[in-house]
Formats: structure tokens, C-alpha cells, sequence
């Protein structure tokens, strides 16, 4: 059996296409992500974009470590959806349980690569939910839809964008 991504010589731009694709399949886009880093960053840096913040977004997405962890938690969301896990764990996912908290440690993951105003960005879209964010949570509400990892993917994405966006834009 071939194993496309089991060589070392992989292309970061391949397996970032591939992530990029499985979150537009579950409803997410980049510059949705990006609209959520603008918003945590506009009011500090003067004169920022949209289209710097989209640049963030792919830098961030583009990591390895980040693209290993995207794949993770969106698989297991979506092993959950379709029945392929045990008890208790699969109702653990598909009700987001409170008290799981693996999603979290998991979008840490994505947040750390960037230092400790990712993991405070983090905690923020965490907590207030915006845009996408709200949308996916709502939506993993539904009974047969788990975004349990999703949603905190989605904000690590963000937070780790804007965390860029600070660390190149500091006065």
C-alpha cells in the first residue's frame, strides 16, 4: 500500500492543501480565519489588512507541526460522526463534552509554536466564540455533527495568527 505522506521529502505546500481542503469540507475557509485574527490585532496595529492577516493565516497553516495537528483533531471529529470509536469517548465528542478538555490541549499545540500571547489570544476566542467559531460550535450542536476539535483548531489557527501579526508588527 503507497503512503503519500510517509516520505520525509513531503512538501509542506501538499499536506497544507490538504488540510486547507478537509476545513472547506467541515465549512471553514482561511479568510474566515483570518477575519478573526484582524479583529484581535486591528486595534493594536495601525493601518493592518485583511489580506496581511489571510498572510498570517497561511504561515501558520504551513507549519508542520500546526498541519499534524489540523489532521488529528479534524479525523477524530469525523471517526466520531461516523460511529468508529467506543463508548464513552464517541459521546464525549459528539456532545463536546465540558469536561474532555484533549480538544484544548490539542489546539495548545498549534498556540504554542508562537509564544504566550498565543495561548492568551487562545483562551479569548475560546471563551467569546467569534464568527466562525460561534458557527461551528452551533453547528457541532446538531446530533449527527462533531466539531468538538474543530472549533478549537479554528481558534488556535486564529490566535496564532495574531500572535504573528504582533510579534512582526511590535512597535
Amino acid at each position: 500500500m503507497e503512503r503519500p505522506y510517509a516520505d520525509d521529502r513531503v512538501n509542506d505546500t501538499r499536506t497544507r492543501d490538504t488540510v486547507v481542503e478537509m476545513m472547506a469540507e467541515r465549512g471553514v475557509t482561511l479568510e474566515e480565519i483570518a477575519d478573526i485574527a484582524y479583529d484581535l490585532q486591528s486595534k493594536y496595529i495601525k493601518g493592518l489588512t485583511r489580506t496581511q492577516c489571510l498572510e498570517h493565516v497561511e504561515r501558520v497553516v504551513m507549519k508542520r507541526e500546526v498541519q499534524n495537528a489540523i489532521l488529528t483533531g479534524l479525523e477524530l471529529d469525523k471517526m466520531a460522526e461516523k460511529g468508529h470509536m467506543s463508548e464513552p469517548l464517541r459521546s464525549m465528542l459528539m456532545e463536546d463534552y465540558g469536561l474532555y478538555g484533549i480538544d484544548e490541549v490539542l489546539a495548545l499545540a498549534i498556540v504554542n509554536v508562537y509564544g504566550s500571547i498565543g495561548f492568551t489570544n487562545f483562551g479569548y476566542v475560546d471563551k467569546v466564540k467569534p464568527g466562525v467559531i460561534k458557527r461551528i460550535d452551533e453547528a457541532g450542536k446538531a446530533k449527527d455533527r462533531c466539531n468538538t476539535f474543530l472549533d478549537d483548531i479554528v481558534g488556535a489557527i486564529a490566535a496564532a495568527a495574531a500572535s504573528s501579526l504582533a510579534h512582526r508588527y511590535a512597535d
